[in-house]
């Protein structure tokens, strides 16, 4: 086991080195940073590193099999009422359970308190897992379902508060984080085994691209019927550290804090796990014992990862943010964002889980590697677009609307499987690096140019969710049209094979059967 944490705490090691070091660059030639600052950010890195180390060996060892087993056990409850309210239960608990959303929901004062954003978010998370459960069992069309969704979601958004529309979708991308999303792929794989159909692996993607627009459509119906204030977004603050000792005490102050919020949390995980337990007696004491293991490691890796991430990342991504806006150069945070959206892929904690799991489902066809790659040219592009709009001040439906109509119609030309894994990174990409990096480096930015917090520096995580859509998707194109050109390859050179070679080869394969 030790051996498995020390491969995963490299790993983390290899994936967050590159935007460190992008950072220390940009404070040594872009924005001078005192020494305190610099020490708290190496801190928050090294925090990160580790908790993500201990937080991939968790998933593995519990979300990943509980939510495969509770997705195989749902399929034998033999009425589809209870298999819809359970699935209910579990989106509204996972959700509830999400350190992503509690930092978005405390970012928008707008709703207060911030539990209505967050209940909120869990119904449209919890409606939507009963939707994606249905279309999983009844073989129904990811692409039909989509367009139907986004059509209506589009529609609402209308008649909603125009300050309100980026953080609804927003919503959307925090929502499917490294709680959620090991669990609802899971749950995906485990309702799809039970198909022996040939499309079965195709649709065991898909609950993770379904879920995230649930939040968005419920988020955007709060806001027509709530009528949230237009308070301001409260500003991050570096805090003065003067040396090291003043760095630790400043992280073992916020440690207490994310460790409760991380067990509560996982508390709700577990007691339905324990009620699901009891009822359908599932896994062995073995596998229990493996669970509950892992689940100790996940509580480490949240705890840690939080820490580090909100103590050491959000103050300075909002200082780069900032200073740069508010310079001369303002404009050199379009390629600045480029490099970072490049690079902090590969730090997101769920990203892992999901390319892990195509590449098991789809036998290798699809490695590791070229997606995590697809994914970090669309986070890059998403980035320079957001960067663009909240320097000019560009409403963020401008971009949606097409991108997402785009991506939309590609669905009908690209190969199923894409589709779920495109939609499914969608909100992969949008975990917790997003919100506590990214989002603070364009609520920075946008405050140095002078723009509307509400309206230009939100919709950060939505553009982030959108670009791997089409990007993804555009991978799909190229494998479908090289599976193709080779199929139809193959059949030119039967067809050149003389008849007579054609009988010898079947008569040779017959005296070999009878032999």
């Amino acid at each position: 086991m030790n051996k498995i944490l020390q491969e995963k705490i490299m790993e983390a090691f290899s994936s967050v080195l590159p935007i460190t070091l992008i950072v220390l660059l940009a404070s040594v030639i872009l924005v001078p940073m005192p020494p305190g600052t610099i020490l708290m950010f190496l801190a928050g890195a090294a925090l990160l590193i580790i908790g993500m180390g201990f937080f991939t060996l968790g998933a593995d060892m519990a979300m990943m099999p509980m939510g495969e087993g509770i997705g195989i056990q749902l399929t034998r409850v033999p009425s589809l009422a209870l298999i819809l309210g359970i699935s209910f239960v579990m989106g509204l608990i996972i959700t509830i359970a999400e350190p992503d959303l509690q930092v978005l929901a405390l970012q928008v004062p707008s709703i207060q308190p911030s539990m209505a954003l967050i209940l909120t978010v869990g119904v449209g998370v919890g409606a939507f897992l009963m939707i994606a459960i249905i279309r999983t069992l009844f073989k129904i069309r990811l692409a039909i379902l989509l367009l139907i969704f986004y059509l209506i979601t589009f529609m609402v958004a209308y008649w909603a508060p125009g300050n309100f529309i980026p953080v609804a979708f927003d919503s959307g991308g925090v929502t499917t984080g490294p709680i959620t999303v090991p669990f609802i792929l899971a749950l995906g794989v485990g309702v799809a085994s039970i198909r022996s159909d040939r499309h079965s692996q195709d649709d065991s993607f898909g609950l993770v691209a379904l879920c995230s627009i649930g939040p968005i459509l419920a988020v955007l119906l709060l806001g027509i019927f709530y009528n949230p204030t237009g308070a301001d977004v409260e500003s991050h603050t570096v805090p003065v550290v003067a040396n090291s000792r003043e760095v630790v005490t400043l992280f073992a102050k916020e440690f207490p804090h994310y460790l409760e919020d991380v067990l509560n949390a996982l508390a709700a995980i577990v007691v339905f796990f324990l009620v699901f337990q009891f009822i359908a007696r599932r896994f062995k004491r073995h596998q229990i014992v493996r669970i509950v293991v892992g689940f100790i490691y996940t509580l480490i890796g949240l705890v840690v990862f939080l820490t580090g991430v909100n103590v050491g990342f959000i103050p300075v991504g909002h200082l780069l943010g900032l200073e740069l806006a508010s310079s001369a150069i303002k404009w050199i945070l379009v390629p600045f964002s480029m490099v970072i959206g490049y690079f902090i892929v590969d730090a997101e904690p769920a990203v892992h889980v999901l390319t892990k799991q195509v590449e098991e489902i789809s036998s290798g066809a699809i490695t590791q590697k070229v997606l995590k790659r697809g994914l970090a040219v669309g986070m890059a592009f998403a980035l320079a677009i957001t960067m663009i709009r909240i320097l000019l001040g560009i409403s963020i439906m401008w971009i949606l609307i097409p991108g997402y109509a785009f991506a939309l119609i590609l669905t009908f030309f690209v190969p199923k499987i894409f589709t779920g894994i495109a939609f499914d990174s969608g909100g992969v990409c949008s975990g917790p690096m997003t919100s506590t990096f990214l989002l603070p480096l364009a609520m920075g930015t946008c405050e140095g140019a002078g723009g509307n917090m509400m309206t230009d520096a939100f919709g950060i995580v939505a553009m982030v969710a959108m670009a791997p859509l089409i990007v993804i998707q555009g991978m799909g194109l190229i494998y479908g049209s090289k599976l193709k050109t080779s199929a139809k390859k193959t059949e030119q050179e039967i067809l050149k094979i003389p008849t007579e070679k054609v009988e010898e080869i079947i008569l040779f394969e017959e005296e070999a059967w009878y032999a």
